[in-house]
């Protein structure tokens, strides 16, 4: 099962992919996806749709881990990011893909066992659990990837 793992944002949407078969999983790839800061808020919106349309449509994944809002101190933030989350859900529910949404806790506490765990302690056990010789960069790429991996530790 490939598992397409996303970390929302308006500015940068991190994405992950990982493989889950006999439960081993594999990274298979990641990146992260930026819109223009001085892009309006439609604007962007519709680029990360688009993207997310042909990143399902090339690597055809069967589910959709994405990250739950959690409390954000700037509201608008919290709102435009939610707006993205919505475009995400909408790309996955398009494609027919199975959802799951993960709050930062659960996936946390389902890579280290502690769910206030430092995001250094998630990124370890990132390359830990996969085999990876070097860090994943950027932090959201590795953030999306933990998201699948939480998926994948669910799927079990």
């Amino acid at each position: 099962m490939k598992i397409l793992g996303i970390d929302p944002g308006t500015g940068r949407v991190g994405w992950g992919i990982v493989s889950h078969e006999k439960g081993v999983d594999t990274f298979v790839e990641c990146g992260c996806f930026e819109t223009k800061t001085n892009s309006e808020l439609p604007q962007r919106l519709l680029k990360i749709h688009d993207f997310l349309q042909n990143l399902i449509k090339v690597h055809q994944p069967e589910a959709l881990a994405v990250e739950s809002l959690f409390f954000e101190k700037n509201a608008k933030t919290a709102i435009d990011v939610a707006a993205a989350r919505g475009v995400i859900l909408l790309a996955g529910e398009q494609a027919h893909i199975p959802v799951f949404q993960y709050t930062p806790l659960q996936v946390k506490s389902s890579l280290t066992g502690y769910g206030k765990a430092e995001k250094s302690q998630v990124e370890f056990m990132v390359g830990k659990i996969l085999h990876l010789k070097e860090k994943i960069k950027p932090d959201d790429a590795a953030d999306a990837v933990a998201i699948a991996l939480t998926h994948a530790f669910r799927v079990r």
